[in-house]
């Protein structure tokens, strides 16, 4: 047994370590893993598959320190075809705001060839699903507050994390510790800090396909060749007799084609209508990144706006507290993003989405006018906490018949969610702010009411 540079006793798996219990794939997994990697075996062995992505495979492993204690650690391996830069990227993320402010930090990261294994702390944590129902809302306020000081953090640091979703703030409910995690999808801000998060004005297509979008600009003359094949005429030929024109006015009123001008050369026929037309058709995709969980793309996403900022991360911390305040997750699920943008129609309004859709370049049609809900009194009644008028009726005899001290508290009493302040659903509502450009930011989160006993 020998020690690397870094304290770690470099020992070989034991005959124990090869028999463990797992799944025939798992296990064939973790021996792959060790042959594309072999350097892992020297210093790690590895316990379980904990996780798995469509970009990276997470693994529980163990190393023994020069103290002689055993440490557990986090193994993510990135697949092959992941791009070099999108690799560094994610490390330099990790290096340069991680470690502190409840972000994960990065201990060793291992190369062989196309293989990477970034080497990370383990933190023991509870999948939120698991524990959703049972939290106090204490604990569900010192959730989302540490959630908001991880995002202030890097933010500060110019970094958009795209991906924030439960499964990617890990939460040990014992040790009270929180970390975010996976900086996978991250891109930078205009002024960020993170070198390798530049995305160059003169490279800008090539930055969207590096950093997980789909390169439509390359796309264009395909689907337009395509597009033409789809809408032109039959290929039937129409003999047009010679006659003369006829003056505009002699047209009736329903002959008169009828053309909504947008502009100077944006003349189309379907403007605000609930139909495409063959002009737009034959437009251009729009291309802007949609990076990130469907559920928790925020409406600047959904409409491919293609100016995004730290506001989308916020808005993905506003889905999570409604989850929290409702007992509900997921909140939204949607087959796509047409679907997600009405299903945030039905909590936030019709009339709302279109105004502030406006706000950033985006004309959407609603065919039904959908109603602002009040989010004290929608995430009561799906928690179960809101009583119907007639069980109000029902408890307020019962009570009047009860003895003071015979009565009790209920489970949710308990757990606080008996006198939940206006301040938690205030601060709902201006992370779930419709418009980027007003929603609040996380350093003006953590100086909300809610948390004025926190910071």
């Amino acid at each position: 047994m020998s020690k690397d540079d870094h304290g770690v006793d470099i020992q070989p798996r034991t005959e124990n370590d090869r028999k463990r219990k797992l799944p025939c794939d798992v296990k064939r997994d973790i021996e792959l893993l060790y042959e594309a990697v072999p350097q892992l075996s020297k210093v790690f062995t590895i316990i379980d598959r904990i996780g798995e992505g469509t970009f990276s495979s997470v693994y529980l492993a163990e190393a023994r320190m020069k103290s002689g204690i055993t440490e557990k650690f986090a193994l993510k391996h990135l697949i092959p075809t992941s791009h070099p830069i999108r690799i560094a990227a994610e490390l330099q993320c990790l290096t340069v705001a991680g470690g502190k402010e409840n972000v994960m930090g990065v201990t060793y990261c291992f190369r062989k060839d196309d293989h990477i294994v970034i080497v990370m702390p383990y933190m023991e944590h509870q999948a939120f699903v698991d524990i959703l129902g049972s939290l106090s809302f204490e604990e569900v306020r010192q959730y989302i507050y540490h959630l908001l000081k991880a995002l202030a953090h890097i933010h500060h640091f110019g970094i958009i994390h795209r991906d924030i979703k439960p499964s990617n703030f890990l939460y040990n409910r014992l040790e009270k510790r929180y970390a975010l995690v996976d900086f996978g999808l991250a891109q930078g801000t205009s002024d960020t800090q993170i070198e390798l998060l530049k995305a160059p004005t003169v490279k800008q297509s090539t930055t969207q396909s590096v950093f997980g979008e789909r390169n439509l600009n390359s796309l264009h003359s395909i689907e337009g060749a395509i597009l033409k094949q789809l809408v032109r005429p039959t290929a039937r030929k129409t003999v047009v007799p010679k006659r003369r024109a006829t003056p505009a006015k002699a047209l009736a009123a329903s002959q008169r084609p009828k053309i909504s001008r947008l502009g100077p050369g944006l003349t189309c026929s379907c403007y605000m209508t609930d139909r495409v037309c063959n002009v737009c058709l034959s437009r251009k995709q729009q291309v802007a990144p949609r990076a990130g969980t469907p559920g928790f793309r925020a409406p600047e996403v959904l409409t491919k706006c293609s100016n995004q900022g730290t506001a989308i991360d916020i808005w993905s911390a506003g889905v999570i507290l409604l989850s929290l305040l409702s007992a509900r997750y997921p909140f939204f699920k949607a087959s796509d993003d047409l679907v997600a943008l009405t299903q945030i129609m039905t909590i936030r309004g019709s009339k709302e989405t279109i105004r502030a859709a406006k706000k950033f370049g985006k004309a959407v049609l609603c065919s039904h006018e959908l109603p602002t809900q009040d989010l004290r009194t929608l995430c009561e009644r799906l928690r179960g906490t809101q009583p119907s008028a007639e069980d109000k009726v029902k408890d307020l005899d019962s009570l009047d018949k009860q003895h003071p001290l015979d009565r009790g508290t209920t489970e949710e009493d308990k757990r606080g969610w008996d006198c939940v302040p206006n301040a938690v659903y205030d601060l709902l509502d201006k992370l779930l702010d419709l418009n980027p450009a007003t929603r609040i930011t996380a350093p003006k989160a953590l100086h909300h009411p809610l948390f004025k006993d926190l910071r």
